[in-house]
């Protein structure tokens, strides 16, 4: 019973939709070029236990590359974390969690990797995907990009997996050239440099290559303002309800929608 009020709480349809209405704005591409995680961010934002790992996660070698460094932190992940139960709580204590291998989701694990990302001064952002229409069967997925210095560019990451995308070259691609390809039904291939963790196919096309997605970058996430509110307020009231305070405040995280009119979602088939 008390999972199923989770989830209630969680993933309900009525309150998915309602997070959408109140969060979602349309933008360019353009408008969203110059938008990632380190503008919010900086290195006395996280807990000290961050720093901590990170120097475990590098302590025989940190590579120079952007992108060989973003993948030693996603096999890391891989080798250290065994996902379970979204989380939902302040970024340390869901860190400890995930480590203790009880938990971490999609959302749980792009959120740590942002604040990782940051400490090795590479540029990140994070992603969303869902449905329009809206559909009940597609909880959405989350995943993360990274501007890399050495190529030039923004490159898209699941780290659940381990998968970059590529097209006719070995550059792999962002999440704009990803999607704009998907729509033009032209093939587009993906790659697992993750070492022991499998996948279904079938997920990642759910995820990436359906054409009825819809991407949303996440903007305005402050680690500092979430940790301070899920700590103040986690014992008295339900998640949803600490996401609707911080938005009351005017310090709420937002969605930009690049692609698409976000309205669409709430077209009824």
């Amino acid at each position: 019973m008390f999972r199923k009020l989770v989830w209630i709480f969680k993933r309900h349809p009525f309150l998915y939709k309602t997070r959408f209405k109140l969060l979602s704005k349309n933008a360019s591409i353009e408008e969203i070029n110059d938008c990632s995680y380190n503008q919010v961010n900086t290195l006395n934002d996280f807990p000290e236990y961050f720093f901590e790992v990170n120097a475990k996660i590098f302590k025989d070698y940190k590579p120079t590359s952007d992108l060989d460094l973003v993948k030693q932190l996603s096999l890391w992940f891989e080798q250290n974390i065994k996902g379970g139960p979204g989380l939902s709580e302040p970024s340390e204590k869901a860190l400890k969690i995930m480590l203790e291998g009880k938990g971490g989701v999609c959302s749980d694990l792009t959120q740590i990797f942002n604040n990782f990302c940051v400490i090795n001064e590479v540029e990140v952002r994070e992603w969303g995907v869902t449905r329009a229409p809206f559909e009940n069967d597609f909880g959405g997925h989350s995943f993360n990009e990274v501007f890399c210095k050495q190529l030039g560019k923004w490159v898209l990451i699941d780290v659940s997996y381990g998968i970059l995308f590529y097209h006719d070259s070995e550059l792999p691609l962002s999440v704009v050239e990803l999607y704009k390809l998907v729509r033009q039904d032209i093939k587009v291939n993906f790659k697992s440099f993750h070492e022991v963790r499998r996948f279904n196919a079938s997920v990642i096309t759910n995820n990436f290559l359906d054409k009825r997605n819809v991407p949303f970058l996440i903007c305005n996430y402050s680690n500092k303002v979430y940790d301070s509110f899920l700590n103040i307020f986690k014992m008295f009231a339900p998640v949803f309800v600490i996401h609707f305070l911080v938005y009351l405040f005017g310090k709420s995280y937002h969605y930009k929608f690049a692609l698409d009119d976000y309205r669409a979602i709430f077209v009824r088939t």
